[in-house]
């Protein structure tokens, strides 16, 4: 597969991505560990070389299992985990980025991973409570001790990314962003490419929107986070089905599938993003992985562009407390 390079930093990876958190959380009930193995190392067969996790997810067990199926290619592969939550044995959580909560959480997540050093390091959501200069030199101090290669944020706003950045360089900015949710494009992207810093969008098929399996009559599981987000309810999800109309409609002409037209679509925007679909499935990562090679006309493009501007963005795209989770 190809590569590309994430901003300025020099963090070379493939060019599509592979977000594990489905594997253990989010999605109804976690895959058994021998499955979750085997599709990460699918994966890396594939030439898959960057593999997002979180200490959220599960919590925890999604770091163990990335760390037991990549040590055998530890050293071809890049590994990104997050900090920045306070997890309790209930699964509840709450924003914490206070240094020594990033000290205490990396070196657990080192342990997890099974790793001396993390690849790429997200403070997972912005704390209000924490100054983010202080969130960047802890980070700073991280890479200083060989603990950590590069530094990144989740979700953050403009002005977060800049103070990030003026403390300890960015390498990397995830965020949500596809077909199903441009908002990125209005100040983020030109920021991020000011300064040099790539884009890892995740739920880059609009958790499964894009793909056509889910339409306004999809009824989703006990544990299924979608069951409890705004912009998959069935009025939503009817007024998008013309996007989905269209992916299905150029994909036909192109012996694709309307997941790899969406993640093409992704692909042409900038050179320096790189999305990280999730999936449980081997055939579905094959069939992601496979959008790297599909190459839409500038006609394709702009009709998706523009039947994508129809979407009403309006809608929420998380339950309240969640949404304030997101920095502006």
């Amino acid at each position: 597969m190809e590569t590309r390079t994430l901003g300025r930093s020099g963090l070379e990876v493939s060019a599509v991505g592979f977000g594990c958190m489905g594997l253990s959380h989010g999605y109804g009930t976690q895959v058994d560990d021998a499955h979750g193995i085997e599709v990460i190392r699918h994966a890396v067969d594939l030439g898959v070389t960057f593999f997002d996790t979180a200490q959220v997810y599960g919590p925890f067990v999604n770091e163990q299992l990335v760390g037991t199926a990549l040590a055998p290619v530890r050293d071809e592969v890049a590994i990104a985990t997050k900090f920045g939550f306070d997890v309790d044995g209930a699964g509840g959580s709450e924003l914490n980025s206070t240094p020594e909560n990033i000290r205490r959480t990396v070196d657990a997540s080192l342990g997890r991973l099974g790793v001396e050093r993390i690849d790429l390091l997200y403070q997972h959501r912005v704390d209000p409570a924490v100054p983010i200069e202080d969130v960047a030199g802890t980070v700073k101090g991280l890479i200083e001790a060989g603990k950590v290669a590069h530094f990144g944020l989740s979700e953050a706003g403009v002005a977060t990314i800049r103070r990030a950045h003026a403390v300890q360089p960015v390498t990397t900015l995830q965020s949500e962003y596809s077909l199903w949710w441009r908002e990125p494009e209005a100040e983020i992207l030109p920021t991020l490419a000011e300064l040099g810093i790539g884009l890892v969008p995740f739920s880059p098929l609009g958790k499964g929107f894009l793909t056509g399996t889910v339409d306004s009559t999809t009824s989703f599981g006990d544990g299924d986070l979608r069951a409890a987000l705004p912009r998959y309810g069935e009025q939503a999800l009817r007024d998008g089905q013309h996007l989905v109309d269209l992916l299905g409609a150029i994909a036909r002409g192109k012996g694709a599938t309307p997941a790899q037209v969406a993640l093409a679509w992704l692909l042409a925007q900038r050179p320096w993003i790189v999305p990280i679909p999730g999936t449980t499935k081997t055939a579905r990562l094959e069939e992601n992985v496979g959008a790297a090679s599909v190459e839409l006309s500038e006609d394709e493009r702009e009709q998706l562009t523009a039947a994508s501007a129809l979407i009403d963005t309006s809608v929420a795209r998380y339950p309240e407390k969640m949404q304030s989770w997101i920095d502006r």
